[in-house]
This record gives C-alpha cells, structure tokens and sequence, in this order.
C-alpha cells in the first residue's frame, strides 16, 4: 500500500512522522486498538494501516485546500506555518484512534488523553516552548472531534474527520464478512471498491467511490456522509458515486 503524502513530508513534519513510525508506544496501542476493535468486537481495522491511511488522506486534503486559498486554521488564527498546520494533521490523524485500545465508547475521548504525553514529548523535540503548547492543544481537537456528533472547529480537524471516513473499501472491512456477519454495515462496507480524493471543480476536495452494488450508499451516508456533517468543512467536500457490478457480497442468506 503506496501513502504518498507521508512520504513526500519535508522538514519536521518528515522527522515527527520518522518518529512516530517507529515509536513502540504508539505501535503497542495502535496494535491494542486492533486487539479490542478487530478481535473482540469484530470491527474492521483500526491499527496501524488505518492511522496511515487516515493522515495521508488527511494531508491530501489539506494541500488541496491551501492549493484552492483556504488557509488552515493555525496558520489563520496562530500566525503558524504550512508545516505547522501538516505537523497538526499529521499527528492528529495517525494518534485519532489509539483510544480504542481502551474502548471503543467514547474512543475519542480516550484517544485524547492516552495521546497527551506522546504528543508533549514529540514535540519539544522541534517546538519552542509556546508553540509546542499550541500544537498540542490544536492536535487534541482534532483527535476529540473526529467522532461524529463533535464539530470540527479547525480546517486541520476537519480534513481528519472526513480523511477517516474516507477508509472504507472492501479490503478494509473482512473480518465482519469473514465472520458472515451480513449486516447492512459489512455489506455496504464489502460493496466500496475503491476511494480516490481529487480537486474538484464547484468545490476544493471531490471524493469519488466506486460501489460494486447499491448496498454501498450506506456505507458513504452513514460514514463518509456524517463524518462530513460533522467536519466543519462540508462546505468544501463534494462526494461523487458511481455502481460498477460486479460479484454480489453473497449469493443467498437465511435468517
């Protein structure tokens, strides 16, 4: 799996993603996330793949806006730089979802504490005092308000809400299906095949899904729809579906 935005990072945003890359606290609960998430409530993955995925598209989306004039909101309302605005997305992607590792109710919230202390240390490495405390408080919102029903308050935010709802192809989604759990959730889920983020022409960030039946549209209303709803940036967000069919999810079922 490419994640070329991650790997294209310069400057300190290149070296805070080296380091957390590697960072066995953040793996150990990345990979706890997916103990508790995956193995025990049979949820699709919420480990170290979807952290990836989650910042690269974050980012993506991010420089689609700066590219479009919409400043972020560090650089807006803090006088940061680009780089600073990549730092918070970065870090606020890759750490959204290490709560799970404790719970998935109110995951959010325990993502935001769990994240604290990796966050202050990571950052005192780069940051004068001040600035690092500015960060820090930028990154927590962005975690905290990833779940729906939290408005995103923040551009940086923003793009980390949707970027998450974003994860939802079939390959990302087996084990419900490989338990036959065949409800609405991992058919829909089962039934997107690919997710593209690209410029868009009436708005900045145009996500296109193609769906191998209509099944899919649950899956791009109820997450991607509502993760938008939630983002503080659906005014800059269209989304574009298309059905190209293929193999049903499954032939027949008896309940």
């Amino acid at each position: 799996m490419e994640f070329e935005e991650l790997e294209s990072l310069r400057g300190i945003p290149k070296k805070i993603y080296e380091e957390i890359d590697e960072n066995k606290k953040i793996n150990t609960l990345l990979k706890m996330s997916n103990v508790m998430a995956v193995g025990r409530l049979g949820y699709n993955d919420h480990g170290k793949t979807h952290a990836k995925i989650v910042a690269n598209n974050a980012i993506k989306m991010l420089k689609i806006l700066y590219k479009k004039g919409i400043l972020p909101s560090f650089m807006r309302d803090c006088k940061g730089t680009f780089d600073d605005s990549l730092t918070i997305t970065l870090l606020g992607a890759y750490l959204h979802d290490i709560g799970n590792s404790i719970h998935r109710d109110i995951h959010h919230l325990h993502s935001s504490y769990l994240a604290l202390g990796i966050i202050e240390e990571i950052l005192k490495r780069h940051y004068k005092e001040e600035k690092a405390y500015q960060l820090t408080t930028e990154i927590l919102h962005a975690i905290y308000s990833h779940s729906e029903g939290i408005m995103g308050l923040t551009i940086e935010a923003g793009v980390v809400a949707v970027a998450d709802g974003t994860d939802m192809t079939k390959g990302r989604s087996r084990v419900p299906i490989c338990k036959k759990c065949y409800d609405i959730h991992s058919v829909s889920a089962a039934s997107v095949e690919k997710v593209e983020i690209k410029e868009g022409d009436e708005k900045p960030i145009h996500i296109e899904v193609i769906l191998s039946n209509e099944a899919g549209i649950f899956q791009i209303q109820e997450v991607l729809g509502e993760k938008i709803k939630w983002s503080g940036i659906k005014n800059y967000v269209s989304v574009y579906a298309k059905v190209k069919k293929e193999k049903p999810v499954f032939e027949e079922i008896t309940i």
